[in-house]
């Protein structure tokens, strides 16, 4: 595979604000050249200059050429510019060289003289009083200030070139160590505060960290947790061979056998299940499947248990939720409502019931399933789906905590959501919510 060569963000954003300001200056430039020949032309549209050079030409004749001369001295002295009043033959040859260059020349020129023609023998040229000001020769002059703006340009793109690609940068250092296995480090402070995008987007780098080390704190106690809950059974099932290897067997023993061999059954399929269902991802085989009918089948399966709890499952249906049907895998549909009325099941008190509504709006079914227990507080209702927590402490569930994440991840499949609130009247109530496929 062919490495792309790779171009510094840096450089990019030196370069694209130092050729924007390059292109400003230059036209910027243009336009006032642009400027300065207008004003030329309006210095040469100016009729009292013409008039001038005719009474110029008049004194010229009845007084000499000093007089002349005189006279538009002081008439340009009033009219802050200089006036020279040149034959045409004598191919400007009164005027001063630095002038003489300027209206030679093609390029432009700070403070160009303009020419107005008097008669067929005659000149005026006419230029701005500079008052000592400005009389570098114009090339050095246009070179410098060129230079000037260039240098002023490269700086200003250099500090705005870094002050964005300096935190982008000490992000990079900042992943590439958490990558190497220092989990406690994050972006600093000083960057995390900025109100600006970088800000923004060095305080979300933080919060991904975090969850993500939050994310691995769990994967290393997920393990554990599995390691103890298969260590339990397996011990007990070791010993209870054990004895039954000495002669005699009884049924308690292999009932306890049993019951051992069921459980870590149990767990193995929650937790093959929940592998499939991530590895699938929408990846599944959709049929069109009535939800009416998988609840009713759920609520039968789940009778047995039901009763020997002691608890009355009851169940609600909209008129016009009876003839709809989603999109989707039936079986995995069926086990994601089973194991949430499981757990309504486990954890309603002997005597109570559990309440199962299914309601529809124009697009999407609802099912609700709300238990009579004793709820969850609300800074334990975020974690109820995920794998392998139980909030064992408030609700004292049992088994391992993969049933409500199976439910998640199949509801996630089939572009639905699932979120779980304590009931007015009490317990917990999870609410699936499943796009329809077809409304009744």
């Amino acid at each position: 595979m062919t490495r792309r060569l790779r171009f510094p963000l840096f450089w990019r954003i030196f370069l694209s604000i130092w050729l924007a300001m390059a292109v400003t200056v230059l036209m910027s430039n243009v336009a006032t050249r642009a400027l300065m020949e207008r004003e030329r032309m309006a210095i040469e549209r100016q009729v009292g200059l013409r008039e001038l050079a005719l009474e110029a030409l008049v004194v010229r004749e009845n007084e000499g050429r000093g007089a002349a001369w005189r006279f538009l001295k002081e008439q340009g002295r009033s009219l802050d510019l200089h006036l020279s009043l040149i034959d045409a033959d004598r191919n400007d040859g009164d005027l001063p060289s630095s002038i003489r260059e300027r209206m030679k020349s093609g390029g432009w020129h700070r403070q160009k003289p303009a020419v107005i023609e008097v008669g067929a023998d005659h000149r005026l040229v006419a230029w701005p009083r500079l008052d000592g000001e400005g009389w570098l020769d114009p090339k050095l002059f246009r070179l410098l200030e060129l230079g000037l703006a260039f240098v002023i340009i490269t700086l200003a793109c250099w500090w705005i070139a870094r002050l964005v690609s300096r935190p982008l940068k000490h992000m990079e250092s900042t992943a590439r160590a958490i990558a190497g296995g220092d989990n406690a480090l994050r972006v600093s402070d000083r960057i995390a505060s900025r109100r600006d995008e970088v800000g923004a987007l060095a305080t979300a780098f933080n919060a991904m960290t975090q969850q993500l080390c939050s994310l691995l704190d769990r994967q290393t106690h997920l393990l554990r947790d599995i390691s103890h809950d298969l260590r339990t059974p397996l011990t007990r099932q070791r010993i209870a061979i054990e004895l039954a290897s000495d002669g005699s067997v009884d049924a308690d023993l292999l009932a306890s056998i049993l019951r051992q061999n069921e459980r870590l059954e149990a767990m193995t399929s929650q937790i093959l299940t929940l592998y499939r269902v991530s590895e699938q991802g929408g990846d599944i085989e959709r049929e069109a499947v009535q939800p009416v009918v998988v609840i009713n089948d759920v609520l039968r399966d789940a009778a047995d248990y039901a009763e020997h709890r002691g608890v009355d499952c009851q169940l609600l249906v909209d008129e016009g939720c009876r003839n709809t049907s989603l999109l989707g895998d039936r079986g995995l549909i069926q086990r994601a409502l089973d194991n949430v009325l499981q757990n309504a099941l486990d954890h309603t008190p002997p005597g109570k019931n559990v309440h199962v509504a299914l309601r529809c709006d124009q697009r999407h079914l609802l099912v609700e399933i709300r238990d009579e227990g004793p709820g969850v507080p609300e800074d334990v209702l975020p974690h109820l789906f995920e794998p392998f927590y139980r909030a064992d402490k408030s609700r004292g569930g049992k088994g391992w905590g993969l049933g409500l994440a199976i439910a998640r991840d199949i509801v996630a499949i089939h572009d639905g959501r699932i979120e779980a609130l304590n009931g007015e009247p009490g317990g917990l109530m999870v609410v699936l919510r499943f796009p329809l496929f077809t409304s009744g």
